[in-house]
């Protein structure tokens, strides 16, 4: 089967089991159903709402609906692992590498971080997404391990005091003030500002090391606002395409230590576009302790 496919089981029969029951909805074979629900594509319906079954041992009522959401082009997406920064119990940060997902679909979550915690934190938690982090960046993300401590952290993030920073390589030479750069502007509708400082510069590449923060948090809202100013961020296929009159070059020749790095490091680094979040503070939600984790390694600072 290429084409995704959706297909549902009304339950009548609560003596079956789940998989049993969406293996004869859809015709799949008993291996390729097992491992579809173990990466997240099958749903149950019942009168308490949606949640995702892994096991064919799932409880099922007379009147649930079941569901399965078949994608092979999903479930044979891979990412590379993530790596734990520090485990307060009820929270934890990672480092997540390019191509691992912040938030999973109804096609799956076989390759976001929130699975892949609980597949490998001692002792085993359910995990809740309380931030994003684009799919091609890599760096700093925090999880929360039950609802209470979620809540305290989204409630952080709302009232914006997490303190979040990124270190990125761009194209061209980024003005080197003392002050930090501001963008201001609207993305989608909504306010956003960015600032941004140059840390180094390198002549031959022609390529600037930034340090960038973010007062409001817009879908890739780093990358946008630096493309915009002229200075796309190296390895973006999404916004980094240059414009006309631009004084930059998409060239991936030269050398530097920097970019050395980059290539030779991709744990630190997203496949190609060179953005990651470097720092992530946020207070404890049990002490009130205000927590610091980096991943910048030294050459960079």
């Amino acid at each position: 089967m290429s084409d995704p496919a959706e297909f549902t089981v009304i339950v009548t029969d609560t003596a079956r089991d789940a998989r049993d029951l969406l293996i004869e909805a859809s015709g799949l074979t008993a291996t390729r159903v097992s491992n579809a629900m173990a990466s997240g594509a099958a749903w149950l319906k019942t009168e308490h709402g949606f949640r995702r079954i892994r096991r064919r041992s799932a409880k099922l009522s007379a009147g649930d609906e079941l569901f399965l959401n078949y994608d092979e082009s999903v479930l044979s997406q891979t990412s590379a692992p993530a790596e734990l920064i520090k485990d307060g119990g009820r929270w934890s940060v990672w480092i997540k590498p390019s191509g691992m997902r912040a938030q999973g679909s109804k096609w799956g979550d076989h390759t976001t971080l929130g699975r892949y915690a609980e597949n490998h934190l001692e002792p085993q938690r359910e995990s809740f997404i309380v931030h994003r982090l684009d799919l091609a960046a890599s760096g700093l993300m925090m999880l929360a391990h039950d609802k209470k401590a979620a809540a305290h952290l989204s409630g952080q993030f709302a009232a914006r005091t997490v303190g979040k920073r990124y270190h990125a390589i761009v194209h061209g030479k980024f003005p080197g003030q003392a002050e930090p750069q501001q963008y201001l502007g609207e993305i989608d509708g909504k306010a956003s500002q960015t600032e941004a400082s140059r840390l180094r510069f390198d002549p031959e590449s022609n390529r600037s090391v930034l340090q960038v923060s973010i007062l409001t948090g817009r879908k890739h809202q780093i990358r946008r606002h630096l493309a915009d100013a002229g200075f796309p961020i190296v390895g973006d296929r999404l916004y980094g395409k240059e414009k006309p009159g631009s004084d930059f070059t998409l060239s991936t020749t030269g050398t530097h230590p920097l970019l050395d790095k980059v290539k030779s490091d991709p744990g630190f680094f997203a496949e190609d576009l060179c953005l990651i979040a470097s720092r992530l503070t946020f207070d404890d939600p049990d002490t009130g302790e205000r927590i610091k984790c980096e991943c910048i390694p030294q050459e960079w600072l």
